[in-house]
C-alpha cells in the first residue's frame, strides 16, 4: 500500500511539474511573440498593405494577445488602427498599393464612410487599390467600390440590397410573463420608449426612420455611382432584383464588379498592377503590422483624441453584463476629462464620440466637465455611427462639431422605463403584499407589488419633463440657438448629419482628421501630433482579461447562438439594472 501511495504521488508531483514547466514555456513564448509584435516593422521595397474587411470595426482597437497565436485581428480592429495605417500606407515610399480582403463587415455606415474617404484619399497619391472578395456584404461592398479594380470568387456573392429598418416589440412577449412597463417621456419622436408598450412603429418614428434610411441610402448610393461608374437609377434597380441570389455573371454585366477569379489567381492581377513577374513574391503588410512601421516624425504641440464609445451609464456593472465592456462611464469620463484640462502638454481635445446615449444623469455630468474642459482649451467633437440623446447632450458645449454624413445624431428628449412586475409576482405565482406607512408616498416604487397610481405618475412625468427642460437648455446654451429654435428640432427626433447640418445641431461634415484639423486651427498650432486616450491597457492586461473573463467568452457564445435575438436578449436581462430615467436612441432598432 505505501508503495502504491508513493506511485501514486510522485505522478501528481511530476504532472503538476509538467504544468509548471509548459506553463512557464508558454508564458515565455507570449512574452517573446508580444516583443517581436512591438518591435518596429521594416517595409520592403515593392510591398502592399493588406486589409481584411470583415467582421466588426471599433472606434479604438485594443490588443489581443491570444491572437497572437491565432492570427486573427478581427478581434482587435479599431477604426484608429485602420484609419492610421492606411495614412501611414500613403506617405511609405516603399508602399505601392493596398489589397482589400473583403468579407462578412457587419459594421454601421458611418464608421464605413470614414474608411471609404480614406482610401479614396488614399488612391489620391497616385497609388492603386485592389479588392477581392468570395462574398461581400453590402457594406463591405460599399468600401470595396472605391478601389481601381473589384473583383469576385467565379461562384460569390455580392449582397447588394438597400436599407432596411426593424424594430422588435417586447409587449406581448413580456406580458406572457405577467410583466409590463411603466413608462413617461417627453418627446414625439423619442420612440425608444415603444419597444415595450406598442406593437408597431409609431407616425412619428416612422417618419423619422424612414428618413434616414433614405437618406444613408442615397449617400451610400451617390459614393458607388461615381466610384464605379453606375447610375443611381440602376443601383437601385440592382437592389430591387437582390444581387446575393444573381449569378456571378450578372455582376459583370452590371459594372459591380471588374472580373471574377479564384483567390489563388489574384496575386497575377496585383503582380501586375506591381510590374512583376510572375515568380517573384510579394511583401504583404497586415494591419498588425502596420501599426508597428513607424510615423513620420512630427515635432510640435499635442492634441488628445478621446475615445468614449457604448451606453452612458453611472455604474458600469449594468453595462459589463453578459460581458459588454463598450460603455461611457460618467465617473471616468469627468475625471479624464479633467486630467486632460489639467495637462499643459495637451493644447487641445478632440472627444470622439459614438452611442446612441443612455443614463440622463451621467449625460449630464459629462455635459459640464465637458464645459470646463472647453473654459480652457479648445475641444472638438467628432461624432462617430451615433451621436444623440444623451451623446448629444455632452457633446453640446463643445468648440465645434463634426459628424459623418451617415452619423445619427440629435434625439433630444427623456423618458423614464420602469418594469412593472406585480403581474407576474402577484397573479403569476400567486405573492400577496400588505403594507403600514408613515407618509403618502412611503412605498413609492415598489413595482413588485403594484403599479403606479395616477398621482405617481404625475409626479413621474413632472420629474421627466424637467429632465427635458434642462436638456433643451443646454443644447441652446451650447449652440447658441434660442429655446423656441431649439424645441422645434427636438422632441426627440434622430437626424441624419447632413439634416443636422442644416439646423445647427452641428457644424461641419467629416472624420477624425477633420476634427484634428480644427481643433489645431481653433488652438493655433501649426505643428502637432495626436495621442489616443484612454491609454490602450497593457498587454499583460488583456491577456488575463482574456483567459479569466467568463463574461466575455459567455457574451461571444451568446452573439453566436442567439444571433439577432442577443440584442432583445440582453435588453430584457438587464431592464431593470438600468437607471430609470434615460436619453437614449431607440436601441431595439437593427439598421441592415
Amino acid at each position: 500500500m505505501k508503495d502504491f501511495i508513493k506511485s501514486v504521488l510522485a505522478t501528481m508531483v511530476g504532472i503538476f511539474g509538467f504544468f509548471i514547466v509548459m506553463g512557464v514555456l508558454t508564458m515565455m513564448s507570449i512574452i517573446g511573440m508580444v516583443a517581436s509584435s512591438s518591435a518596429a516593422q521594416n517595409v520592403e521595397e515593392n510591398s502592399v498593405f493588406v486589409l481584411n474587411l470583415s467582421g466588426t470595426i471599433s472606434d479604438q482597437g485594443t490588443d489581443n494577445p491570444l491572437s497572437l497565436f491565432t492570427g486573427d485581428d478581427s478581434q482587435s480592429t479599431g477604426l484608429n488602427n485602420i484609419l492610421s495605417a492606411i495614412k501611414k500606407a500613403k506617405t511609405n515610399d516603399d508602399i505601392k498599393g493596398i489589397y482589400i480582403e473583403a468579407g462578412a463587415l457587419m459594421t454601421n455606415y458611418a464608421t464605413l464612410q470614414e474608411i471609404r474617404n480614406a482610401l479614396a484619399d488614399f488612391r489620391k497619391s497616385g497609388k492603386w487599390i485592389v479588392a477581392y472578395g468570395d462574398y461581400y456584404t453590402q457594406g463591405a461592398y460599399y468600401v470595396a467600390s472605391v478601389a481601381n479594380k473589384v473583383y469576385i470568387n467565379p461562384k460569390g456573392i455580392v449582397d447588394w440590397h438597400g436599407i432596411g429598418a426593424q424594430t422588435m416589440f417586447y409587449k406581448d412577449f413580456m406580458a406572457k410573463f405577467g410583466v409590463k412597463c411603466e413608462v413617461v417621456k417627453v418627446g414625439t419622436f423619442k420612440s425608444a420608449t415603444e419597444t415595450f408598450t406598442e406593437e408597431k412603429m409609431s407616425d412619428a418614428n416612422r417618419l423619422q426612420t424612414q428618413t434616414f434610411i433614405n437618406d444613408t441610402w442615397q449617400n451610400i448610393c451617390t459614393a458607388v455611382s461615381k466610384s464605379r461608374g453606375i447610375s443611381i437609377d440602376s443601383l437601385n434597380s440592382y437592389a430591387d432584383s437582390y444581387l446575393a441570389l444573381q449569378s456571378t455573371e450578372m455582376l459583370m454585366k452590371a459594372k459591380m464588379v471588374d472580373g471574377m477569379m479564384y483567390s489563388d489567381k489574384v496575386k497575377d492581377a496585383v503582380k501586375k498592377m506591381m510590374k512583376l513577374e510572375k515568380d517573384d513574391d510579394i511583401a504583404q503588410l497586415t494591419l498588425s503590422d502596420m501599426l508597428n512601421v513607424k510615423d513620420e516624425k512630427v515635432d510640435g504641440d499635442k492634441i488628445a483624441i478621446y475615445y468614449a464609445s457604448g451606453d452612458i451609464v453611472q455604474d458600469p456593472k449594468a453595462a459589463t453584463m453578459f460581458g459588454n465592456n463598450d460603455y461611457i462611464a460618467s465617473r471616468k469620463v469627468c475625471k479624464d476629462l479633467e486630467d486632460l484640462m489639467n495637462d499643459d502638454d495637451v493644447k487641445a481635445v478632440v472627444v470622439r464620440i459614438n452611442s446612441g446615449g443612455g443614463d440622463a444623469y451621467a449625460s449630464e455630468q459629462m455635459w459640464h466637465q465637458m464645459s470646463e474642459l472647453r473654459k480652457v482649451k479648445p475641444v472638438v467633437v467628432s461624432m462617430g455611427d451615433y451621436a444623440a440623446s444623451g451623446a448629444y447632450y455632452m457633446s453640446a458645449p463643445a468648440s465645434w462639431i463634426v459628424a459623418q454624413p451617415n452619423t445619427l445624431t440629435g434625439s433630444i428628449g427623456i423618458f423614464a422605463v420602469i418594469p412593472d412586475f406585480s403581474g407576474l409576482v402577484t397573479t403569476k405565482l400567486g405573492v400577496r403584499f400588505d403594507e403600514v406607512k408613515t407618509n403618502r408616498h412611503s412605498t413609492f416604487g415598489n413595482l413588485m407589488a403594484r403599479p403606479f397610481n395616477a398621482e405617481e405618475t404625475a409626479m413621474l412625468q413632472a420629474s421627466v419633463n424637467r429632465g427635458y427642460s434642462l436638456f433643451r437648455q443646454r443644447v441652446a446654451d451650447g449652440r447658441h440657438l434660442p429655446i423656441e429654435s431649439v424645441e422645434k428640432i427636438a422632441q426627440g427626433r434622430v437626424w441624419l448629419a447632413t439634416d443636422a447640418l442644416n439646423i445647427k445641431l452641428v457644424d461641419q461634415l467629416g472624420g477624425i482628421d477633420d476634427a484634428v484639423k480644427k481643433a489645431a486651427e481653433l488652438a493655433k498650432l501649426k505643428d502637432y501630433y495626436t495621442s489616443d486616450y484612454p491609454a490602450a491597457a497593457s498587454w499583460m492586461d488583456n491577456l488575463l482579461n482574456s483567459m479569466t473573463s467568463s463574461g466575455t467568452y459567455l457574451d461571444a457564445q451568446l452573439r453566436q447562438t442567439l444571433g439577432e435575438l442577443y440584442q432583445p436578449f440582453t435588453v430584457l436581462r438587464s431592464i431593470d439594472k438600468r437607471e430609470a430615467i434615460q436619453a437614449r436612441i431607440p436601441y431595439a432598432i437593427s439598421i441592415k
